[in-house]
């Protein structure tokens, strides 16, 4: 006897028909093969009750605080354990029901229909971007004195034209440049010297790329620029919160745009308290939060990415958490990127203090990614990454 390790209905319908199941029966089996598990956090005590009596009457279950059961607390989060059938089971039962169960029954219609989403498609005013067939690899050029990793870099405009077309002849599929530091105690700069350094780079490769331009920026000022000199796509860090122009400016351009969650600023995210109550919670209702904020500006909410911010106010043990857990971003049903290419988390539990030194534990994170749901990598090394990505799509598959 072994446990089989069931990660998706394409391994269940594999091993059904191994051992000759007749497709009637397989039909019947497969969503009984697949079991989910949906939190809420901070539901009333009685929702809580309803929700494990109607769970368990259709064979699944609910967990929840002991003291719930009496209502001697007055909150509690709540587990919901089943099949998806179970699920739409249970959702078809709370939906004509009282205390905000029906605003249940939607939220579970709606991550039943996200966490299985793998294809999407943004839109640029130049081109589609198929999202979902491969990892995408987001090349990053940046254009600054002071980043982490590669500040300093480029001696011209013209040494970095090179080294972005190196890139998309290594396989990168987008070209992220920026030109602020957001590295852990960095100060801002103005935006007319963070268009000095990224517009003519921007306005050189415009015209040399086959493939799209991301400007990775916090300024409105600086996105629509960037845009109109070349770029396709807004890369912020911030998830449009620092500057409340920048929605505007997405939204009138018709470009895809980047949300990240962060804590605080680049110059204090890693001072002071790291802690989260609850942190996947925190980065997916943050990430909702501007989602919504995002489509009520008229941005087209198939052009938003999500970013869960790794190293943006995380502590290591949190970043490590993330890459584990990432698969609860598609409860949001968006494109999932991850940047955690050559940073400080890897190089602590590595042991390398040098950013450049970073290749392998940026690999492994790269690979945790893919595996538990990435759709966009965004790496310095872009060569090396591309082969990692290749081999855990295909691992994936």
């Amino acid at each position: 006897m072994r446990y089989l390790h069931i990660t998706s209905l394409a391994r269940a319908e594999d091993e059904l028909k191994k051992v000759g199941v007749d497709w009637p029966g397989i039909e019947a089996m497969l969503p009984k093969m697949e079991t989910l598990n949906l939190l809420l956090e901070g539901i009333e005590c009685r929702v809580a009750n309803i929700l494990k009596q109607e769970m368990l009457s259709i064979g699944g279950d609910v967990a929840v605080a002991r003291e719930s059961v009496a209502c001697s607390i007055d909150r509690t989060d709540a587990i919901l354990i089943g099949t998806p059938k179970q699920m739409r089971r249970l959702a078809g039962k709370l939906a004509p029901q009282p205390f905000g169960l029906r605003g249940i029954s939607d939220d579970i219609k709606r991550v039943l229909a996200n966490i299985v989403r793998d294809a999407f498609m943004l839109r640029t005013p130049k081109r589609e971007i198929a999202v979902g067939k491969k990892t995408l690899i987001m090349g990053i050029v940046n254009m600054t004195p002071d980043s982490f990793s590669d500040g300093g870099m480029f001696g011209g405009v013209e040494e970095a034209v090179r080294y972005a077309l190196e890139m998309e002849e290594a396989g990168a599929d987008i070209i992220d440049v920026g030109g602020e530091s957001s590295r852990p105690g960095s100060e801002p700069v103005s935006a007319d010297e963070e268009m000095g350094r990224v517009l003519p780079l921007i306005e050189k490769l415009g015209g040399l790329l086959s493939i799209p331009i991301s400007i990775d920026t916090t300024k409105a000022a600086v996105a629509r620029r960037a845009l109109e000199a070349g770029a396709e796509m807004v890369n912020d860090i911030s998830a449009m919160k620092f500057d409340e122009q920048m929605a505007e400016v997405v939204a009138d351009q018709r470009v895809p745009v980047v949300l990240m969650h962060m804590r605080g600023e680049p110059r204090t995210m890693q001072a002071g308290d790291l802690s989260y109550r609850s942190l996947m919670g925190e980065i997916v209702g943050f990430l909702e939060e501007r989602i919504k904020m995002a489509v009520s500006a008229g941005i087209d909410v198939e052009n938003i990415i999500v970013d869960p911010g790794i190293g943006f106010g995380k502590s290591t043990a949190d970043n490590i958490a993330i890459l584990r857990c990432l698969r609860e971003l598609r409860t949001l049903g968006r494109p999932i990127m991850v940047g955690a290419s050559r940073k400080r988390f890897i190089g602590q539990i590595t042991d390398r203090e040098h950013p450049e030194e970073r290749l392998e534990g940026t690999a492994a994170s790269v690979t945790a990614s893919i595996l538990n749901g990435a759709h966009i990598v965004r790496v310095h090394d872009v060569e090396f990454m591309e082969k990692v990505s290749c081999l855990a799509d295909e691992i994936k598959r």
